[in-house]
Parts: C-alpha cells; structure tokens; sequence
C-alpha cells in the first residue's frame, strides 16, 4: 500500500465487517481537529479506517460514531459527511473527464457519441440527467445494436445534470458524452461506477435504462 494507507489485512469495513478490495470501500483517516477525513486517494498518513462504497453505511458509520473505535481516537464526524463524500467522489469523476479530454479519450455531443459507440471505441456513456428521452433513446439503440451485434456491453451514467457537466468541464451545457479507450477514459468509468455504487444507482448502466 502507498502513503498512509493500511496493510492489506485491515482492509473491512467498519459498518458490515466484511472485507473487500481497495476499490470497494473509502478510506477514512482522524483530522487535525478532530473531524473524520474521507482519504480517496489512500494517502492521508496516520491509522485509517474503511467503510464500504455505500452511502448508507457511511451515514450509519456517522450515526453511531463507528469512527472512534476504529479509529482509536476521541473523533467526531460531521452530520453531513455522507454528502461530503458524495461531493469528493463527484469532483473525481469530473476532474478524470476533463482529464480523459484532453488526452483526446472523451467526446461530447450525441452525434459523436453515437458514432464512438457505433464504432467500439466507447468504454461508456453519460447523459445528464436532464437530458431529453429522444437523445437517450437514440444512444441507446446504438447500444442494444452493440451488446446483440458484437456482445460489447457499453455502460450508461446519469450521474450530473448539465449544468453541473458544464461547469465542471467549461464547454457549453453538455448533454451527452462518451469515455473513449485508453487509460483516462478507463479512469473515468472505474470513478463513475464508484460514484454509481456510492449513490445506490447501479441499474441506471444496464442497456435501455
């Protein structure tokens, strides 16, 4: 493990006890104050402790103060660090996509989204979540005709509105988008689906959804 970060062995998470990969949980580290400190990058030095991708299990964490036992240290959580995380992992996704777009690995627009996943070279697609149903549904039918024609299943996130897209990544309102092959646009999927997982919204990326 890098940094700060706990021997392989110390990997569970505090809330279900069950133990799992690094992508599988957050790591939480005591704060100078006596706060909890969310560590998504693994790096905070000093004894950490885990809980689960999950928002659930971390208001829990935060409700019954979990944190102190693990932690071994008089802390205590902000109510509101459930959302707090959930605001660390959104600036991820959105800083890996500006991040994949300039390496030339994520495209916006439904005309060129359309045509990366006609093409193959979308690992996955987002839409605001605004976005009108006809731009969905046409993107989807692109989709379909991928996961029946070569069995590639391309995954589909309505994580932001389109403001929120915009703001983040300083084009315009974007709509529709695709994270393209390569190791920023797979940089963006493996934080989008830790986000999804976060959020409880895993079946909005099945085809059609």
């Amino acid at each position: 493990m890098t940094g700060g970060a706990d021997p392989m062995n110390d990997r569970m998470c505090i809330v279900t006890r069950r133990a799992g990969e690094a992508d599988d949980l957050i790591r939480f580290v005591a704060g100078p104050n006596g706060d909890v400190v969310p560590d998504l990058k693994r790096q905070l030095p000093g004894r950490g402790c885990w809980v689960s991708v999950d928002h659930t299990a971390v208001e829990k964490a935060v409700a019954k103060n979990m944190f102190a036992k693990a932690l071994k240290s008089a802390v205590k959580p902000s109510s509101d660090l459930p959302q707090m995380v959930d605001r660390l992992l959104m600036d991820q996704v959105l800083g890996m996509m500006a991040m994949a777009r300039k390496a030339g690995q994520f495209v916006t627009g439904s005309t060129k989204v359309d045509i990366a996943v006609r093409t193959g070279e979308a690992l996955a697609v987002f839409h605001a979540s605004d976005a009108a149903a006809d731009g969905v549904r046409k993107i989807d039918q692109a989709r379909k005709a991928m996961a029946l024609g070569a069995d590639i299943h391309i995954p589909a996130f309505h994580l932001f509105n389109a403001d929120e897209m915009a703001t983040h990544l300083g084009d315009g309102a974007l709509i529709h988008a695709a994270a393209l092959a390569g190791q920023a646009g797979e940089g963006v999927v493996k934080r989008a689906t830790m986000l999804q997982r976060y959020r409880h919204i895993e079946g909005r990326s099945q085809v059609g959804s």
